[in-house]
């Protein structure tokens, strides 16, 4: 059997903030709307999904954070390293949203030439815009194996730590 993620659902604390963003942000990324509601929206690229859906009301005052349970980050990989130049030019700074990590810029410790931006989402849910220099599929490379911490396409332990 072979998977893949077909959509990612993000509950998000104020819709109305939250889902402008999102659908700027998706749209700059070349996703399309698939469906949209006053307290929700769905994108896809044609491959993954992402559903943005206002959280119950009882459930708005749970503060997330990263470095807890659960999810890191999200991270959308672009085509070209212009690419990620471009988006943080043209969508970051013409929303003053502030980056992470000094980003974007060249993360050695997770590949070669790995170069990204991060910044974080209305809730501040981390998000990465990320290009990976002569990325392979790995799904072809593992066969049946996990990748270890010497594959040059996972974070090594270390720099893992630095991002949380």
């Amino acid at each position: 059997m072979k998977a893949s993620i077909q959509h990612i659902h993000l509950n998000v604390s104020d819709a109305g903030r939250s889902i402008p963003f999102y659908e700027a942000f998706t749209k700059f990324l070349g996703y399309r709307m698939i469906d949209k509601g006053p307290d929700h929206m769905g994108f896809s690229n044609g491959t993954t999904d992402l559903w943005i859906v206002q959280a119950e009301l009882k459930d708005t005052d749970n503060s997330f954070h990263r470095k807890g349970a659960g999810l890191n980050h999200i991270a959308f990989r672009v085509s070209l390293r212009k690419d990620v130049v471009d988006f943080n030019r043209d969508f970051l700074r013409k929303r003053d949203i502030p980056t992470l990590y000094d980003s974007p810029k060249i993360f050695t410790e997770y590949h070669k030439g790995y170069f990204a931006v991060y910044f974080e989402d209305p809730d501040r849910v981390k998000l990465e815009v990320v290009y990976i220099p002569k990325f392979r599929d790995r799904s072809k490379l593992t066969q049946g194996k996990a990748l270890g911490p010497k594959s040059d396409h996972l974070p090594v332990a270390s720099g893992a730590a630095r991002f949380s």
